[in-house]
């Protein structure tokens, strides 16, 4: 199913899926990961299991001991999905990175072209990210509307040019996260942090799937309440941003500090 291993020095792609309770939707998904980049580019695939308490760590160590590209890393007690993100891209040996929800609504099928949409942005591909745009949700009606409120108001807040922050499929350079501020929930908010360090953001429209394995951990009021305070923090990061232009005597070209 995964083909042979590979060098870690010849690994282009890291593919970072965080969970947590999704042992039903691991082999489904792992597959559907090694389809989609098959003759694409050498990858790697790490799964960060945040804490299960089902059977995800057990299955994922039997799926491990089969595949040769599939990577495992465990929090000990459940941390959120910025830290098990975080812990996917420290571990990273790809220069690129690709993120998805490891749910399954999120099709892997489309990370060849996000990857082709961030190398179309050329030199500057490095500080920049490309976002899926999920324009046509399966999800019930009441997260499909609390969805759209949160992107708007974010949206008018913020000024990040993003439709679609919550989408778990984004391709971007792992040097460009490691640059940005970390704080828990930051995963809601990278396209403002990455325009605050001066890259761009691009969003493409991509598929998304009905929900068929396992539960969903969407807590709503939760996730609002905790919202609005990591909006203000970003708010203020964004009015507290300073991006030098630093060029060195002696004619070297201008380059632009990244942001702590």
């Amino acid at each position: 199913m995964a083909g042979n291993p590979i060098a870690p020095e010849t690994i282009a792609l890291s593919v970072v899926v965080p969970v947590r309770d999704e042992a039903d939707n691991l082999q489904p998904l792992i597959r559907e990961i090694h389809a989609a980049l098959s003759g694409i580019c050498a990858y790697e695939i790490i799964y960060v299991d945040d804490g299960s308490s089902d059977g995800t760590l057990t299955r994922l160590a039997a799926l491990k001991a089969q595949d040769p590209r599939l990577r495992v890393l465990r929090h000990r007690r459940g941390c959120g999905q910025s830290a098990a993100l975080r812990s996917g891209v420290l571990a990273a040996r790809g220069p690129v990175i690709a993120t998805l929800d490891g749910d399954g609504q999120n099709n892997p099928a489309d990370i060849p072209r996000l990857l082709a949409a961030w190398q179309a942005l050329g030199a500057g591909s490095a500080r920049g990210m490309v976002a899926g745009y999920r324009r046509k949700r399966k999800d019930t009606g009441w997260r499909r509307l609390s969805s759209r409120v949160a992107n708007g108001i974010r949206s008018f807040l913020l000024k990040d040019r993003t439709p679609d922050t919550g989408c778990g499929l984004k391709i971007f350079a792992r040097e460009l996260y490691l640059a940005l501020p970390y704080f828990d929930h930051m995963h809601r908010f990278l396209p403002a942090l990455v325009l605050r360090a001066g890259g761009q953001v691009v969003s493409i429209e991509v598929d998304h799937r009905p929900r068929l394995l396992g539960h969903s951990k969407y807590d709503t009021w939760r996730r609002l309440w905790a919202g609005i305070v990591d909006l203000l923090g970003v708010i203020w990061l964004q009015r507290r941003a300073q991006l030098p232009e630093v060029e060195e005597l002696g004619g070297r070209p201008e380059y632009r500090e990244p942001l702590p």
